[in-house]
């Protein structure tokens, strides 16, 4: 809940493989990609902030880090290609050139870069025949899975394509169906179901099916790590934006922030304690013991704080016409109120949950 990149092994945040798997006729075919945190050494920090900013954490063994990743890939799926959504610009564009100057050192895994929000924005999904473009040879030397009825393998997947953005959700599912869609096609024209000049948006209910597992997909994957609904679930469904998409992703996107900011510590701790990788000891003292000043108790008093004075400032400014007395009532709770805010502002961090068990490395 509160990780993000790679621990010092290589394993990454919110790594997930997808298989996609279809029958007809006795034949079986299934197609792999896998998702993963970018498998740096860096952390994003919860602060009160909507978006809070990635920072790469300085380490001597950054770049052993990026091999040990990629090592256990080629040994789990073959050939690996990197599709990199993240922005170009901004924080995440540090993050984005930070990857990609480290796999300047792997020439023998294909790296490619892809400015999801700049190319795909308002929502034109279809500019992902763009990304498709570039990759579609190397997609197709990797193949797919295809068996026959006696168990007979006909055909084996090579490599994987592994996506992210910033946590492999949105963006990164948004691409991965539309991958997955062009191997199905590739799949089913294979096994005899679509002609070779057929797609699958052709059949109304191979289409529907298709998009309701991926939208499906995106929603369990997203509860898991983020604890909403998936963002961008009209893309996969309908190829484009829609008003109630609009207003479930900004309720997704309140949710995610209000478990990011006041509940995931604790999940984080229960993950790390339930999976064994903190150990009780009977030695050592409580980590949830309190020492020295423990701020989130006060953030209920200074949100209270806060709605109060804008909404005596609002009132007063309203009177301010009467007398000169409510002017100057309204400049002192305005300036109380921004003091407040202020207050919460540079102690953000500290009013956030924060797991107690383990350390982020």
């Amino acid at each position: 809940m509160w990780r993000r990149g790679a621990n010092l092994e290589g394993a990454t945040a919110n790594f997930v493989e997808t298989e996609q798997l279809v029958e007809y006729e006795g034949l079986t075919s299934s197609f792999i990609q896998v998702r993963g945190s970018i498998p740096l050494l860096w952390e994003q920090i919860v602060d009160l902030s909507y978006k809070p900013r990635p920072s790469i954490i300085e380490h001597e063994e950054m770049t052993k880090v990026v091999e040990r990743h990629f090592h256990d890939l080629s040994q789990r799926y073959g050939d690996t290609m990197v599709i990199d959504l993240t922005d170009k610009q901004g924080d995440e564009g540090n993050l984005s050139n930070a990857f990609a100057a480290e796999m300047q050192n792997f020439p023998d895994i294909r790296y490619v870069h892809f400015d999801f929000h700049h190319i795909c924005g308002g929502g034109n999904f279809d500019n992902l025949q763009v990304l498709y473009d570039e990759i579609e040879e190397a997609i197709q030397k990797q193949g797919y899975f295809l068996m026959n009825s006696k168990g007979e393998i006909l055909l084996d997947q090579s490599g994987v394509v592994r996506s992210n953005c910033i946590d492999c959700l949105d963006r990164t599912n948004v691409t991965q169906s539309f991958l997955a869609r062009k191997s199905l096609d590739s799949q089913l024209q294979r096994m005899g179901a679509l002609s070779s000049a057929e797609s699958i948006s052709q059949s109304d209910i191979i289409n529907d099916k298709f998009k309701k597992l991926w939208v499906e997909h995106g929603d369990e994957l997203s509860l898991e790590y983020a604890g909403s609904y998936a963002l961008k679930g009209d893309l996969v469904r309908y190829g484009r934006q829609t008003l109630p998409g609009l207003i479930k992703d900004g309720m997704s996107a309140l949710s995610r922030y209000y478990l990011n900011n006041f509940h995931d510590g604790v999940r984080q701790d229960a993950l790390d304690l339930i999976s064994g990788y903190y150990t009780v000891s009977k030695s050592s003292s409580s980590p949830f013991q309190i020492i020295g000043f423990e701020s989130a108790p006060y953030l209920p008093v200074a949100s209270a704080i806060i709605v109060g004075g804008i909404t005596v400032t609002t009132f007063t400014l309203s009177q301010v016409g009467r007398s000169a007395q409510h002017l100057i009532s309204s400049i002192i709770f305005a300036g109380l109120t921004a003091g407040v805010v202020a207050l919460v502002k540079a102690n953000g961090k500290q009013l956030c949950s924060r797991p107690r068990l383990c350390g982020l490395i």
